[in-house]
């Protein structure tokens, strides 16, 4: 009886848990996250370019339109880059690659609140130092971004956060003004964090 007892208070207390996670109904949301960025690494220059794989620091701003449908914007400082040629380094480089989605949120899953995404990313260049100045890249690089995730609700507030990007970012690479191919970067990011919804 006892086992019984204590049984059916853990499933009162999970199930009022999950109910409570459930009112997660704020229109604004924050995440920060921290993002493993694995670049493809593809180029047509003939060179074998690549720039280092790394991990950055993310934070996202969202509103939710309607329980099902949000926007959010993904926001970081630019980041640098070795780039390589081969095995060789030379040189290196920054990016600042803010990202646009639209979402939908699935939200009849209790606590586990997946969602997928769809938008545009915006990826400026700055700081390029390639071969002491002989080379260089296209400053601008407007693509497309996927994604496709999960928050689960801790209260009403708090969740934690997976988050899986592709997000597709090239540039063109010229020496002594002459163009010699497209290095594209086309990164997927892993990413891990918390979320506040207010």
């Amino acid at each position: 009886m006892k086992k019984t007892l204590l049984a059916v208070a853990a499933l009162c207390a999970l199930t009022s848990g999950a109910a409570m996670a459930q009112q997660q109904d704020g229109k604004w949301q924050v995440r920060v996250r921290a993002v493993h960025l694995d670049s493809a690494n593809k180029d047509s220059t003939g060179l074998d370019l690549s720039v280092n794989d790394k991990v950055i620091p993310e934070l996202d701003i969202s509103y939710y339109f309607t329980p099902n449908f949000a926007a959010e914007l993904i926001l970081t400082y630019p980041q640098k880059h070795n780039v390589r040629a081969g095995d060789v380094k030379i040189g290196s480089l920054k990016h600042l690659p803010p990202t646009l989605l639209a979402q939908y949120h699935f939200t009849n899953f209790g606590a586990f609140k997946p969602y997928v995404g769809a938008g545009i990313n915006y990826t400026r260049f700055s700081n390029v130092d390639i071969l002491g100045g002989a080379a260089d890249v296209k400053r601008n690089s407007w693509g497309g971004a996927l994604q496709v995730g999960f928050d689960y609700a801790l209260d009403k507030n708090w969740s934690l956060n997976f988050d899986v990007k592709k997000v597709y970012i090239d540039t063109n690479v010229s020496a002594g003004g002459v163009n010699v191919g497209k290095f594209k970067v086309d990164p997927l990011l892993v990413g891990v964090g918390v979320g506040y919804r207010f």
